[in-house]
């Protein structure tokens, strides 16, 4: 990092072009339904909405003893704008409200088995096979409250605002005095004063404060047990019958934690995960698909963002993110280049690799294999480096095929960028 921080690069200790990064960081490894992550918080004696689950079987006895006021009934996919969405048979919306309940299954019989589509689905929507059918609660107000693992912490810290229901980012830009922050030490965890705390800067007050102060407690031993790597309630409110209900929860995992969250693990739903996603997943690739027009191949997650940037001040915009890691094979190089050449979006490919346990040569061998398997619909700009890379580029210059084989990683993003605004 010190080298970087000499490069024009790099100014007043912060990248000139991270906005791509928080889409790697947050990425969601393990996708649980919405009836899940409140099957969880149940299980750990956080306060919900009581619901019950519908599918195709369309059962009325599994609401035979579900009573409440008001109910919601909502489409269960991994996509947002459920509610302004609509499905492939006219039915209009994926969230409904109804105080009759013999109204439920009538919504559900419009949803189960068609496809909604919402501003984050594919174009052609994304099949529902359940409905979740909840209490609806009275609101009096929506707070926000998240505990997140956070490196500059060493560990967890708790996030907490009054100001929820809305995206914590915009509060932490417009009104950071609404938003505090409160490492937690994992041997002392969430303390009693702690979560009063938390709780009266939330604005609870009387005996909420109390009962605001055990949900905190509760999801901090949730956080613990399931091994979490972030769970966010947004919102966390108070209803009008004096309750502190988590209505909404997202929950991150640890990935290296999966032999111990097995029954977790295995409630995975791939449905609303790019198919692209899946691929690279069972070839241990990350890759993340986003709007840019240059397909970028790299080893190491810090050398694939910096690749971003480079491309970004370059005057380009990065299809997406593939970090081929260290331990890569032949194969997996050929499969990573497959990937890159199947998005229509791309318009040139950037081969970015400093090779240190990763042999250059290795990447050479599966670039050529794929490109004779299928001829490349795009052009390829390489740049290798480090381990075997002299070896590396004569491969490739004696395989006959048309690659731009550029040194330096500066002029490569810019030739890179160059070709994809001629296509």
């Amino acid at each position: 990092m010190a080298a970087l921080k000499q490069t024009k690069y790099f100014k007043n200790n912060t990248w000139l072009a991270p906005k791509y990064r928080p889409q790697i960081i947050s990425r969601r490894h393990l996708n649980l339904q919405e009836y899940h992550s409140k099957d969880l918080l149940k299980k750990h004696q956080v306060t919900i909405q009581n619901f019950r689950l519908l599918d195709a079987s369309l059962d009325p006895k599994s609401l035979s003893d579900f009573k409440a006021n008001e109910y919601v009934v909502k489409a269960q996919i991994l996509a947002g704008g459920r509610g302004k969405g609509h499905f492939d048979n006219g039915f209009k919306g994926g969230v409904h409200l109804t105080k009759d309940p013999k109204e439920i299954l009538s919504l559900a019989k419009n949803m189960i088995g068609h496809k909604l589509i919402t501003k984050q689905t594919p174009q052609d929507g994304i099949l529902v096979d359940k409905v979740m059918v909840a209490e609806s609660v009275d609101i009096v107000r929506e707070t926000y409250f998240s505990i997140v693992m956070e490196r500059s912490y060493n560990g967890a810290a708790l996030v907490a605002s009054p100001a929820g229901g809305m995206d914590i980012e915009t509060v932490a830009e417009k009104t950071p005095h609404l938003l505090k922050t409160v490492p937690i030490d994992i041997h002392e965890g969430i303390t009693d004063s702690v979560a009063k705390e938390v709780a009266e800067f939330l604005e609870f007050k009387g005996p909420l404060v109390n009962k605001c102060a055990e949900e905190i407690k509760k999801l901090w031993q949730l956080f613990l047990k399931v091994d979490a790597t972030q769970l966010e309630i947004n919102p966390l409110v108070e209803t009008d019958d004096g309750r502190v209900v988590a209505v909404d929860a997202k929950i991150n995992f640890d990935d290296n934690a999966q032999f111990r969250q097995k029954d977790i693990f295995a409630l995975d739903d791939p449905t609303g995960t790019d198919p692209r996603e899946r691929e690279a997943a069972a070839l241990n690739l990350s890759f993340i698909d986003m709007d840019g027009s240059i397909g970028c191949m790299v080893n190491g997650a810090g050398l694939a963002m910096a690749t971003m940037d480079l491309i970004v001040l370059s005057g380009g915009k990065p299809a997406n993110f593939l970090d081929l890691g260290g331990g890569v094979g032949k194969a997996q190089v050929s499969a990573a280049l497959r990937i890159l050449e199947s998005d229509p979006k791309v318009k040139t490919i950037f081969v970015n690799v400093f090779g240190g346990i990763i042999n250059c040569a290795t990447i050479a061998d599966g670039i050529i294999a794929a490109c004779k398997e299928t001829p490349p619909k795009n052009p390829l700009v390489i740049r290798l480096e480090g381990n075997n890379s002299a070896a590396a580029k004569k491969i490739l210059e004696e395989s006959g095929l048309p690659f731009s084989i550029i040194n330096d990683a500066d002029e490569a993003a810019k030739y890179a960028v160059k070709l994809a605004q001629k296509s």
